[in-house]
């Protein structure tokens, strides 16, 4: 689950069934209902798949069939709050090919929270957490994947782009470290750091994503926590110290980053993959000594506070790809 690129699993082979009874067809869906809750790594015992018959649609609906669907560490984080027998949690790239909505029509591509399902009945207005039920994608299949828009076209991009610039504002010549770097996140913070001027250190877990890193996306340094030692390589990276920090890992790693962060260094908190599937949280140096003798500002973030701006990272992120600025890299899987 906590893979270091977004995996998209496309959708084959979908059985649509036309029953005839009182002339109102129904559609049969596909779901993976959460069983229990993960105890450690995920297994597959812990979802189930069903199959079940959707209604008619009713006013404003629209029926949805999926295209590609995400899977990205926060589902593992987020599944404590998922009650067993709902459908399991997550993105996915669908196509309208029913409607009574007016503003989702046939056609239509949309990004939709419908979970790991194969057909969804939806209205597309906000979840009850504030969250959109669902959202048109602009038109940039013509000339990109479709797929994008679960990754850098999409959450995932607009998380490294508000988090990193809202929240870090990097300056040129400043150095920004980046863990979790061969991420879906991680790989666009990096880049967009270095659009902006920054020296860039990213940290992972291989000398193959480090070589990724460096030498197709342009990162200055790489450092492999697993062999690196990684006080001594901060030293040689940044001698001059850090001033942003984009954790999406936690744990001893950043309680060792923020120890050689700048006076006034600014952390963006994005998560915290090291403890996902961990029983017990991982223990870790404290950070307050850091924080308070650096004075540094360290905040959380979700990315749903910029909803209101949330075609702006997009597009800006859209018009990088097209500059050969920005790049992705994604892997796909047939089936369901």
């Amino acid at each position: 689950m906590n893979s270091t690129r977004q995996l998209l699993t496309k959708i084959h082979d979908v059985k649509v069934q036309t029953l005839c009874n009182n002339l109102k067809r129904c559609i049969s869906a596909k779901a993976f209902i959460f069983e229990k809750q993960f105890d450690g790594f995920p297994k597959e015992s812990d979802v189930k798949l069903v199959e079940e018959k959707l209604p008619p649609l009713r006013d404003g609906e629209f029926l949805a069939e999926a295209l590609y669907l995400s899977v990205d560490p926060y589902m593992r984080a987020y599944s404590v709050r998922t009650k067993p027998g709902k459908t399991f949690m997550g993105s996915q790239v669908a196509r309208v090919i029913e409607s009574k909505n007016s503003k989702h029509p046939v056609g239509q591509y949309v990004v939709g929270e419908f979970g790991w399902r194969t057909h969804t009945i939806s209205t597309g207005e906000k979840l009850p957490n504030g969250f959109p039920g669902a959202w048109a994608i602009p038109d940039f299949s013509k000339k990109l994947p479709l797929s994008l828009a679960l990754g850098v076209l999409g959450m995932p991009g607009n998380t490294a782009y508000f988090g990193l610039l809202e929240l870090c504002q990097p300056k040129p010549g400043e150095t920004l470290i980046v863990s979790g770097a061969a991420g879906a996140v991680g790989s666009i913070v990096g880049q967009i750091g270095k659009i902006k001027g920054c020296k860039v250190i990213g940290v992972a877990g291989s000398d193959e994503k480090g070589k990724w890193l460096v030498h197709e996306l342009g990162f200055d340094h790489f450092i492999n926590y697993k062999t690196d030692n990684i006080r001594l390589k901060i030293k040689e990276y940044a001698p001059d110290r850090i001033d942003c920090y984009f954790d999406n890992v936690g744990g001893e790693l950043s309680s060792t980053i923020l120890l050689y962060m700048n006076l006034f260094g600014r952390i963006a908190v994005c998560g915290a993959i090291s403890g996902y599937n961990e029983k017990h949280p991982p223990k870790a140096t404290m950070v307050q000594y850091p924080v308070t003798f650096s004075q540094l500002r360290m905040e959380g973030f979700i990315v749903h506070r910029w909803l209101d701006r949330w075609f702006e990272g997009i597009e800006q992120n859209m018009k990088w790809i097209q500059e050969g600025k920005l790049k992705y890299r994604g892997d796909g899987y047939g089936g369901f």
